[in-house]
């Protein structure tokens, strides 16, 4: 498929909007550092750093961090547990995981890593195998990634929008492990840099479906301007948000049996 088809979409998708989202997604990106005393310091979106926030993650919780790599909301998940607690920062991809590991170890202090452990598990199979588990959980899924994905000729060549629905179902695959491994009363973010409603709020519509009785959405309050409120969601789009993002997320609950 031609490159063009790819910015056609998108024109069709946003209409007038894209003339002005488009070259705020080639812009430069707003960082937020994450640096201690002596330590190499990490620079994350702010619109990432938001979601990773949002989730409320406090001293002494059990996290997990599903899809962690390359680390930055690993960064602000650790930081938020103060050194009390676990956080689970799990990766499947070797390569993706190295990266993971050395940011842990090199950004943090030594008391704050502690509480880390890094895994490299599927994460479709933690709903399985640890069921009601965790108090806090981060899935920041696999995307189409779009921003990145007009960088490159090669992946601009290989996209075609069969492929956003293809990753819609990962994405469903790992949001329903997630919610079957979050504990009862327990809260989870789920986060996406995707531009599409399919990998955004269409698949938080499904969980919905499928998990029904067993979780609900819970509201967000925007903290930066030009921030989008969706249906379940929040996302946050550079053109709007003075080069922040994309990144949507959505905050969700499970239900105990009680409610």
């Amino acid at each position: 498929m031609a490159s063009s088809d790819f910015f056609a979409y998108f024109a069709d998708y946003f209409g007038e909007r894209w003339e002005s989202l488009l070259p705020a997604l080639r812009g430069e990106i707003v960082y937020e550092t994450i640096q201690h005393p002596g330590r190499e310091p990490y620079y994350l979106d702010e619109a990432s750093a938001f979601a990773a926030r949002s989730l409320g993650v406090k001293p002494g919780m059990n996290v997990l961090d599903m899809c962690a790599a390359p680390g930055g909301k690993t960064l602000v998940l650790a930081n938020a547990l103060a050194g009390s607690g676990s956080l689970q920062s799990n990766d499947r991809s070797p390569d993706r995981r190295l990266r993971l590991q050395h940011n842990v170890e090199n950004t943090l202090p030594q008391e704050l890593a502690a509480v880390v452990k890094v895994s490299g598990y599927d994460g479709v199979r933690f709903g399985m195998y640890r069921k009601n588990e965790f108090d806090r959980i981060l899935l920041d899924a696999p995307c189409s990634s779009e921003r990145h994905v007009m960088e490159s000729e090669k992946y601009l060549a290989e996209w075609s929008p069969k492929r956003i629905a293809h990753i819609a179902i990962t994405q469903g695959a790992l949001l329903a492990s997630a919610v079957d491994a979050l504990k009862p009363g327990g809260q989870m973010i789920y986060s996406t840099c995707a531009l599409t409603q399919a990998e955004n709020d269409e698949v938080v519509r499904k969980i919905l479906k499928k998990r029904k009785g067993k979780v609900r959405v819970l509201p967000l309050s925007p903290e930066i301007a030009g921030t989008d409120v969706t249906e379940f969601g929040l996302q946050m789009l550079p053109d709007r948000c003075g080069g922040r993002g994309p990144i949507y997320c959505a905050k969700l609950e499970k239900l105990t049996s009680e409610e």
